[in-house]
């Protein structure tokens, strides 16, 4: 029986045992399937995958920080990603953590297929820069950040926690039946209900949760975010978590995550479309009024990869060396497709367009 105040050792194992497949579940699931395809079908169709990759996982990385209490601005993100100042927030740097942390998962995920205990543990210290992995002292609460009521206790004891992690990578690869984006939550909910570390649960569970899909061949990059979705439905997020654990109360849960995940894939096509229509703006403007000794195609992608850019960028492109590359961007700024900025002691340019447009 599960008490707020006593460690859960008793977490059931899955699969639950309840029907998960009803009407509402199963109608749900075609329309968060059918948003997710179109989704991994707009992907497919972008030219450079850097594009999508560098600008959304940082837009995720910081929205997952924010739902853990840790805030950081655009601006700060953007400059601390491309300059090379040493005066950066901390709480910048461990948004940039996570999204470190979310591409060597995603990466590690393509050498191996496998999502075990040993790749969670080696995000989770990539975001907390640290050693610690599985809890192995007691006392771990969770508690109302307003009252201080603790409203949940995860399970205790290193051994309990690895056998729950066991059943849940075993789970994750099982062959069976059930819908992949139904699994999605029940994985979700499985990890978070774990609590398997000390710090950072939330972050890896997310990234966890991007890197599922990837596994199972229903997106071909890592960019779909729930993160912006729960920021926005942060207290029905919470109360579906528990009245599982308490109530035993998983449609509404599954419904949650499902409808997550349909409204993500809609917003997130919408921005790559919005992104690709800018880039193809943007192609054919500087075409008409670069020299033609500047202008290139992958000069102008270069520029949507993130919204700052600089010489280094271009030379590390092997699109100009230094004194061209100066040359370049001073141009693509006489016809306003840039805008300079001084940042300590370096010089950036910012791509205007793209940051309004990714900090929607």
């Amino acid at each position: 029986m599960f008490h707020p105040n006593k460690p859960f050792n008793d977490l059931p194992v899955l699969p639950p045992d309840i029907e998960l497949e009803t009407s509402r579940i199963l109608k749900k699931t075609i329309t968060a399937t059918r948003s997710l395809a179109k989704l991994n079908g707009v992907c497919q169709k972008i030219p450079n995958p850097s594009i999508l990759i560098n600008s959304l996982t940082l837009q995720e990385a910081k929205d997952s920080s924010e739902i853990e209490n840790i805030f950081t601005t655009n601006d700060h993100l953007y400059q601390a990603f491309s300059t090379s100042t040493g005066k950066i927030d901390a709480q910048t740097k461990e948004v940039l953590r996570y999204r470190e942390a979310l591409l060597n998962g995603y990466l590690a995920l393509k050498k191996k297929p496998i999502l075990n205990t040993n790749l969670w543990i080696e995000i989770v210290q990539t975001i907390k820069i640290n050693t610690a992995g599985i809890r192995n002292v007691p006392g771990t609460i969770i508690g109302n950040p307003a009252t201080g009521k603790t409203i949940y206790s995860p399970p205790e004891g290193e051994k309990i926690i690895r056998d729950l992690l066991r059943n849940l990578e075993d789970y994750i690869h099982e062959n069976d039946s059930v819908d992949p984006l139904i699994k999605l939550g029940i994985i979700h909910y499985q990890f978070e209900a774990i609590h398997p570390f000390f710090d950072g649960n939330g972050r890896t569970g997310r990234i966890l949760n991007i890197l599922y899909l990837n596994q199972m061949g229903l997106l071909e990059l890592p960019i779909l975010y729930l993160s912006k979705y729960i920021i926005e439905r942060k207290n029905d997020y919470y109360q579906h978590l528990r009245n599982v654990t308490a109530k035993n109360e998983w449609e509404p849960w599954v419904l949650f995550i499902l409808d997550a995940i349909h409204v993500t894939s809609t917003n997130t096509m919408e921005k790559i479309q919005a992104i690709r229509d800018l880039l193809d703006k943007t192609v054919l403007f500087c075409k008409e009024k670069l020299p033609k000794r500047v202008y290139s195609k992958e000069l102008v992608e270069l520029l949507f990869e993130q919204p700052y850019i600089k010489i280094k960028f271009l030379v590390d492109a092997n699109i100009a060396q230094r004194k061209t590359a100066a040359e370049y961007l001073r141009e693509l700024e006489k016809i306003g497709v840039l805008s300079p900025k001084k940042i300590g002691k370096e010089n950036v340019f910012i791509n205007n367009n793209l940051y309004e447009l990714l900090s929607k």
